[in-house]
């Protein structure tokens, strides 16, 4: 990559930190709007996840660094309560919650392997759970049921949305090997307890 396009992409990733910590934007909405933001057409280079990664820490470090980890703490907190409810369904926690860079603006993405793809359905219903069902793109890329909740965070005295994502049982397996950074992609309310744990001695803590 020449110096130009290494600089492009470098900016790109700073001003796209700004809407994923702001806004809560996923990472592809945040790098075309700061793509278009700076006038950049669609051929420049694109900054990968992880130097979005590094961009979105970075942010957070110098701007919002304390107001960031007490808003991290309450979207973990309602995440666990979600894991713990759903526990049939082998729920497993990702996204900017999982991996520590959620603010108050960030929805929390929950996956469950279900052996009945209409079975946590049925168990929001039990509950009577209010849930709006859709479609996202699955960590493969494909098509994947979501069911999304809005959820009151008394912590942040504010609503959040948690989007339930619903994969076969047989999926967990794959879902659980490490991404191209090699971090866990997503852990289970155990692996959540720990981090909570961890981040109550040592704030600065990440998975």
């Amino acid at each position: 990559m020449d110096v130009l396009r290494a600089n492009q992409s470098a900016e790109i990733a700073a001003t796209a930190a700004r809407f994923v910590v702001e806004e809560g934007l996923e990472y592809a909405a945040a790098k075309r709007r700061a793509g278009r933001q700076l006038g950049l057409s669609a051929r420049v280079s694109w900054p990968d996840n992880a130097a979005m990664d590094e961009a979105v820490r970075e942010y957070i470090d110098i701007f919002c660094p304390d107001t960031q980890a007490v808003e991290l703490r309450a979207l973990r907190e309602v995440a666990l309560l979600w894991l713990e409810r759903l526990a049939d369904f082998h729920p497993h926690l990702g996204g900017a919650v999982w991996h520590g860079t959620a603010t108050r603006h960030s929805d929390i993405y929950i996956q469950l392997f279900c052996e009945d793809p209409k079975a946590a359905e049925w168990a929001l219903l039990d509950r009577k759970v209010d849930y709006h069902p859709g479609t996202v793109t699955g960590w493969r890329g494909d098509p994947v049921d979501a069911l999304s909740l809005r959820v009151r965070c008394e912590a942040l005295n504010g609503w959040v949305l948690v989007h339930l994502m619903v994969h076969d049982l047989d999926d967990l397996r794959g879902a659980l090997k490490p991404d191209s950074q090699g971090r866990r992609p997503r852990g289970d309310a155990q692996a959540l307890r720990t981090l909570l744990s961890a981040d109550s001695t040592h704030p600065d803590d990440r998975a």
